[in-house]
């Protein structure tokens, strides 16, 4: 029996020795610094390629996104941060309008509605044509784009 204990013990020491807290390193005097690493991204099909499209927050949008119904927008990019929008929204109102960056896309006024083109899914469109497609841009319930 005392045997017994004695090895218990030794085992409980060993595994106690094992289990200490490792140190942390020692600070050094040098400096560390963060560096922001740009992401670059790719530029959709017909999107343009040019440095003035790297001035455009949403310059991968560029090109045509099609709706339901024979509705559709082109985006092309115009002085930095600004878009031209090229919109047939339904089947009465077609026309180009100005857009620029906003937070989570392109805002434009359509007459005497301001408006803004953000990134969704078909589904989110509300719209049983486009539902199931993944790369959309949407304007409202009921209004969307989609690429194929």
């Amino acid at each position: 029996m005392q045997k017994s204990m004695i090895l218990a013990s030794v085992t409980a020491l060993a595994l106690l020795t094992g289990c200490q807290k490792a140190e942390a390193p020692a600070p050094t005097d040098t400096a560390t610094t963060t560096e922001e690493v740009p992401v670059e991204t790719v530029p959709a099909e017909g999107a343009e390629t040019s440095d003035a499209a790297a001035a455009h927050r949403f310059a991968s949008w560029a090109g045509k996104w099609t709706g339901v119904e024979g509705m559709y927008v082109t985006i092309t990019t115009a002085e930095p941060g600004k878009y031209k929008l090229e919109m047939q929204s339904d089947l009465d109102t077609k026309g180009t309008y100005d857009g620029s960056d906003s937070e989570h896309g392109i805002k434009f006024k359509r007459g005497a509605e301001e408006l803004s083109l953000r990134r969704g899914n078909g589904d989110e469109t509300g719209l049983k044509y486009l539902a199931g497609k993944k790369e959309c841009l949407i304007v409202k319930q009921g209004e969307g784009y989609c690429r194929d």
